[in-house]
């Protein structure tokens, strides 16, 4: 029973990520701006929603998917020594990485994960610790969110909340 609901779960989030991906689009193509995408738990499954709508081409500049810690620093210029004092799992490192894909790629906004998706605890923290990042035109905005769930579960769940906050940010820039 559980195991169906967890589905059920799963594809509810998917059908929001899904509507949320397509406003995404909708605005940005509006606004003649765009958005890149830095992903570590996630593994480009955030790009992957927004490229999945039609037209997100003139919108999505790209994305980088840095799952190896040293890869936040090589491809995302996270600083060196905030890793080693932090860690990857940080909101700290989560705003550096929106900044740095946002920069690397020439976007509007940089949108990033960062996380333990599980199933046990990694660099000190437990399975279901997240934090997601929006870089854009103003002060970046970070969530920390804990997740419950398997890793899938925490996974999808993480790209809802990240298209969310997004879609939060984008709301705002236009008042």
């Amino acid at each position: 029973m559980s195991h169906e609901r967890g589905r059920t779960h799963e594809a509810a989030a998917e059908a929001n990520a899904a509507d949320l991906a397509s406003r995404i689009v909708e605005v940005l193509t509006a606004r003649g701006e765009s958005v890149a995408v830095a992903e570590s738990l996630t593994g480009g499954l955030v790009a992957g929603e927004l490229t999945s709508v039609p037209g997100a081409s003139v919108v999505v500049r790209g994305g980088i998917v840095a799952y190896a810690t040293e890869l936040k620093t090589e491809l995302l210029g996270v600083p060196a020594a905030l890793l080693a004092r932090r860690g990857p799992v940080d909101p700290d490192v989560a705003a550096a990485m929106a900044a740095g894909v946002r920069a690397r790629l020439g976007a509007t906004y940089g949108i990033s994960t960062t996380g333990v998706a599980g199933p046990g605890p990694a660099d000190g923290k437990p399975a279901g610790t997240v934090f997601i990042a929006v870089d854009g035109r103003s002060e970046p905005v970070v969530r920390g969110l804990q997740i419950a769930g398997d890793r899938q579960q925490v996974r999808f769940e993480t790209v809802r909340a990240a298209l969310a906050l997004l879609a939060a940010v984008l709301r705002e820039d236009a008042t």
